[in-house]
């Protein structure tokens, strides 16, 4: 799962990210302006303002309507076509809490950058992706098939090589390119991460088994 591509697979096909609320963030913005002006003009809900009330929230519904689609088809569609399906195992909550502040220890009272916009982007960013919504879409869907669907560790999948199994983050060159600095192994991060999501789903049946 990515924020640049929805989903990678690892035959390294793309799954584009549709960014449905980036793609109205325009409209939302102009609706959120409307509305403001009408609420500060007049505190009588004339139907004009009733009707700007309405806009913001009949964005967002439509927003959600789009996600949930987009995530039943890619959901269906990797179940029709595959037996097995393995995912890294996302905990979205911790990945978009705010950083912690960080007190100034030479400034009593002010604090250091911390990385809070930029933060703030990605969780933007991560949230608008729904892998969540997503992922249990994903589970329903696999179960009623009878397909097989496996959770695995994502820690150090983009920044572990395929080829000779050396980790180190100085492999992620990029957000799109992985070279591995002992073997030089190049590839796309993204294909990278889902050849290690595949290696460590098949490790876990073997446990089973």
């Amino acid at each position: 799962m990515g924020v640049t591509h929805f989903l990678t697979t690892s035959v390294g096909e793309h799954i584009a990210n549709p960014r449905f609320l980036e793609a109205a963030t325009q409209e939302l913005a102009e609706a959120q302006r409307h509305l403001a002006t009408f609420t500060k003009r007049t505190k009588r809900r004339t139907k004009k303002h009733r009707a700007a009330t309405r806009k913001v929230p009949k964005i967002h519904a439509r927003i959600q309507r789009q996600r949930l689609d987009h995530a039943h088809k890619t959901a269906l569609t990797l179940v029709l076509d595959h037996d097995a399906i393995a995912h890294e195992r996302l905990n979205t909550a911790t990945m978009t809490k705010a950083p912690a502040p960080k007190p100034n220890p030479e400034r009593p009272g002010a604090f250091l950058p911390n990385g809070a916009t930029a933060k703030t982007g990605l969780n933007r960013r991560i949230l608008d992706a729904g892998w969540g919504v997503f992922l249990a879409i994903l589970a329903n869907k696999a179960e009623s098939a009878g397909r097989t669907v496996i959770a695995v560790d994502p820690r150090n999948t983009s920044r572990t090589c395929p080829s000779c199994g050396h980790t180190a983050k100085e492999n992620r060159v990029s957000q799109a390119r992985f070279q591995c600095t002992t073997c030089g192994y190049t590839a796309n991060a993204d294909h990278v991460g889902a050849l290690n999501v595949l290696k460590r789903a098949g490790l876990a049946l073997c446990d089973v088994a």
